[in-house]
């Protein structure tokens, strides 16, 4: 449920609540946004168009910034939410089910599924909040700019996957040496 069975370790470890964290969205955009704007510095400079994430205006800033805010209280909420899921892992429901010499199957499964459809709600959270952000950032920028934006995002989730997977690699070949 909250990890992917194609994911390595490697991206598992960046995972928020089942999946990228959403302030990484306003992340990437700032960092390709400066990426761009240096490489292309003197046709910024001459007042040329790039098409691309350098020619964010102060309106688009402003906006990014607003979405960034918002995306971050809200996964501070969501993550409050999912570290109270966590605790109740150790409630008084869950303590009795250890001490009960009697395997109770009907009874373990009702709780268990209790604490399943909590994570799920949080789940669900962090996945409404994962595209409402994206949502946001395209809404923000332009079409070309929003082109850029999502081939930078597909780059940095293949990368990571491809890193991810080399990493494997390296790890059973020197546990098998």
């Amino acid at each position: 449920m909250l990890s992917p069975t194609w994911t390595t370790p490697l991206e598992q470890a960046f995972f928020w609540i089942g999946g990228w964290r959403p302030t990484m969205a306003t992340h990437l955009l700032y960092s390709k946004s400066g990426l761009q704007l240096q490489e292309r510095i003197l046709n910024v400079a001459l007042g040329l168009a790039t098409g691309d994430l350098a020619d964010l205006n102060a309106s688009q800033i402003d906006q990014v910034d607003s979405l960034q805010r918002r995306t971050t209280m809200e996964e501070r909420e969501i993550s409050e939410k999912m570290a109270k899921q966590q605790g109740n892992m150790a409630d008084s429901d869950m303590v009795e089910l250890t001490h009960e010499l009697d395997d109770n199957g009907e009874k373990v499964e009702l709780v268990l599924r209790q604490k399943e459809e909590g994570l799920e709600r949080v789940l669900k959270r962090a996945d409404d909040l994962r595209l409402r952000t994206l949502k946001g950032v395209i809404n923000i920028l332009t079409p070309s700019q929003s082109l850029h934006f999502l081939v930078a995002a597909a780059e940095l989730h293949l990368r990571l996957h491809d890193w991810g997977k080399q990493r494997e690699i390296k790890d059973r070949e020197m546990s098998t040496a």
